[in-house]
Order: structure tokens, then sequence, then C-alpha cells
């Protein structure tokens, strides 16, 4: 590691770090990825929704435990480290910037979208305002965690509020139609199981958020009590929210149409809203995806920039950005560096594309978690080992039903991740 070791102020407390997680689950995955998933398994989404949920608890039982017997800044990539080996972790944080990366991107996206579209304005201008909102959160994310942490609770806040609005105003609808629109079907056949797994590992990117709290340990209080009962609190509240939106979603509206609204804008479920027999449901929805598209982006900066900060501590990443700013406790250069490249990817402008690659990296990811869960001591352990063997056989498996071209990519990345590994330790053995 660097020899200076500037540590982050502990301030957040149960209901802070519940709040960040639900920040991050509850924004891109609820209100673009659902309709995304749509294409591809039609209603049998909602069974996708559900497999993404209990796959992602096992996960988070492995991440609550590691988190607990390791209440540092880096999740996983400090996880693979201690418990795998140094090349496990650094692949791990490696992936993390990556895909996380483009899920920030999406969130930029999907904001601009949204906002786009409720506002009546051009498309054309859906790239600048997403680049807009990167720079605006960026600068707030330097002035320190507490204000981060007030700011994700009034923005989570609005955004449930919008949720429960959606869920209640579209349960008739959905009741009328759903016998129509609400049609399940058992996969036959190879093509009809692939389409199924991918709409699943696109889900479960949604569910992840809480992966947040966990690269956030540094700065939690009482990590062994809080960042379990935090990560667990967050996924239950968020799995019951996705599937009531499915069902209600795909029941009023269908899922052929649901999935083809995402081709002509960023805004579904506020397509799905127009259905409903209350007016005002779509403009509250369009609220509420507006502040959860910020929310996921605000902690996603947070996350990013805590596991760069972990990456430049042992090296992997260069030294200036160990670096705290004294007066705010933040880690500025790393939150600068981090919003940067989350703007750069949002400027492509492809939310699909960025998503499905975040799906893919983001499995790996969380391979390597439970890998690191059953590598650890008994005497460390919370949970049954067989939680953390059903998350990496399911992570592992969901990772190759994705695009062949994006998990290629993926293995690409990881390729180049090595490669500048390999490099950054010729150089520090230089000196």
């Amino acid at each position: 590691m660097a020899e200076k070791e500037d540590k982050l102020q502990r301030s957040l407390g149960i209901f802070d770090a519940t709040m960040m997680g639900l920040g991050s689950i509850i924004g891109t995955g609820v209100f673009v990825s659902i309709a995304i998933a749509a294409g591809y398994a039609g209603a049998n989404v909602i069974f996708g929704v559900v497999l993404a949920a209990l796959l992602a608890l096992c996960n988070a039982l492995s991440s609550a435990q590691l988190a607990a017997a390791c209440p540092v800044s880096g999740g996983t990539y400090e996880y693979g480290y201690k418990y795998i080996h140094p090349y496990a972790g650094f692949i791990a944080g490696w992936l993390f910037l990556a895909a996380k990366s483009a899920s920030a991107a999406t969130a930029a996206l999907g904001f601009a979208g949204y906002l786009c579209y409720s506002l009546g304005i051009s498309d054309m201008l859906v790239i600048p305002i997403a680049v807009l909102a990167c720079m605006t959160l960026t600068r707030l994310i330097t002035r320190g965690i507490k204000r981060s942490s007030i700011a994700n609770t009034i923005i989570v806040a609005v955004t449930l509020g919008s949720l429960l609005y959606f869920i209640f105003s579209g349960i008739g609808p959905a009741f009328n139609n759903g016998k129509s629109y609400l049609t399940f079907a058992f996969p036959q056949n190879f093509g009809a199981w692939h389409n199924f797994l991918n709409a699943t590992a696109l889900i479960f990117v949604a569910f992840t958020g809480y992966g947040r709290i966990a690269t956030m340990g540094e700065e939690v209080h009482e990590p062994k009590l809080t960042i379990p009962l935090a990560i667990l609190s967050a996924l239950a509240i968020s799995a019951l929210i996705y599937i009531a939106v499915a069902v209600v979603a795909i029941g009023s509206t269908g899922s052929d149409a649901l999935a083809g609204s995402v081709a002509l804008t960023a805004a579904p479920l506020e397509t799905a809203a127009v259905n409903f027999s209350r007016p005002a449901a779509r403009y509250v929805i369009a609220i509420g995806a507006i502040t959860a598209m910020l929310g996921v982006l605000l902690n996603l900066i947070l996350g990013l920039s805590r596991v760069l900060l972990a990456m430049a501590r042992r090296n992997d990443m260069p030294e200036l950005l160990t670096e705290i700013t004294p007066a705010t406790g933040s880690p500025d250069k790393a939150v600068i560096t981090i919003g940067f490249i989350i703007t750069a990817i949002a400027a492509i402008g492809s939310i699909k594309l960025a998503w499905s690659f975040s799906a893919f990296t983001v499995l790996i990811y969380y391979a390597i978690t439970n890998l690191a869960a059953l590598r650890m001591p008994k005497a460390q352990r919370l949970y049954s080992p067989f939680f953390a063997c059903t998350g990496l056989i399911g992570s592992l498996t969901l990772a190759f039903w994705i695009d062949p071209m994006i998990w290629f990519s993926g293995l690409i990345l990881i390729a180049l991740g090595l490669i500048w590994k390999t490099l950054i330790n010729s150089n520090s053995a230089e000196k």
C-alpha cells in the first residue's frame, strides 16, 4: 500500500446507509431495465425479477459478512485481495469501475431522457443534460459525505413516493388487463431459456446497488452491525418495489408495448402511466424517475470514487488519488476522476449498450465476492456457505447468457486490466 493512508470519516448510521443502498437500487433498474428485459422475456420478466432478487440475496449475504469482517473502502476489491489473490482483487476493482461507470452513465442518460420527455424538450438535448448532471453531482460529492447523504435521503423519499403512487394508481388497469397481458409460458427451448436468463441478468444488475454500502464501509458507524442490516433492509424493500412495479407495468400495458417504448423514449414507465385513470400519474412517475436517476448517479459516483481510492492505496492506480481534503473528508481527486469517466461514457448516448455491458462485468464482480466469502475463516462467517455457493454459480451462469459480443468485450476488458496491473507493478518495482 501507499505509505500515506488518510482515513475517511465514519459519518453514516443504519438509516443513512440503508437510504444509500435504496438510492443505488431504486433507479435505472425499476424505471428502465424492466422494460428492456421485457423485450427479451415478455411477461416472464416478472419471474426474472424474483429470480434476480433471490440471487441478489445470496450475493448480499456474502457482501454483508465480508464488509462486517473487513469494513474499509473498496468492497470486493479489498475482499479479493485479502481472501483470494491480489489479481482477483484487482479484477474485481477493475470490473467494478467499468461496470458501474457504465451504470452511472445509464442513470445520467435516463435522467436526461425523462426530463426531456416530461418537459417536451428535444431529444437532442439528452446528452448535454446528462453531461451537466454528471458534472453537478460530482461537484456536490466533493463537498463531503454528510451533504451527499442528506441530498440522497431527499431524493429517495421523493422516488419511493412516486413509485408507490404508480403502483396504487395502476392496480386497477393491471387487474382489468391482466388476463390479456399477464400470460406466462414455461421456456420450452434453448432460445426461450436464453432470453429469460438474459432478462434476469439485466434485472440482477439493478439489485446490486446494495454493494454501495459495502464499498463505503470506511464511512459507516459500527460496521459489523450497520452494514449487514442496511444491506438486507435495502434489498428487501427494493425487491418488493420491483416486483410490484413489474406486475403493474406489464399487467396494465403489456410487455410488447412496454419494451417497444424503450426504442422510442427513455421513459417506459411514464408510457405505462398514460394508461392509468389518474391523469396525474404520468407526471408523478416522471418526477420520481428524474429523482431516481439522480440518486443512482449520486451513489455510483460515491461508490466508484471509494473503489478508486482503495486501488490507489494499493498502488493499482496513481498514488495522487489517495489524497483526502481535510475540510470535507472527501477524496476529491478520485471523485473528479470518476466524474470525468462517467461523463465521457454518457456522451456516447446508448442506454441499452451501457446496461448490457454493465450486466456482464458486475456478474463477474459478484462471482469474486462469493468466492471471497467462501474463503473466509469459519470464525468470521455470519451465514451458511450455501448462500455464497449459490451466488457464485448463479453469477457465473447468468454472465454467459448475455449477448456473446458483450461478454467477449468483457473478457477483453479483463485482459486489458491485467496488462495495466502488470505494467504498473513493473514501474513500482523499478522505483
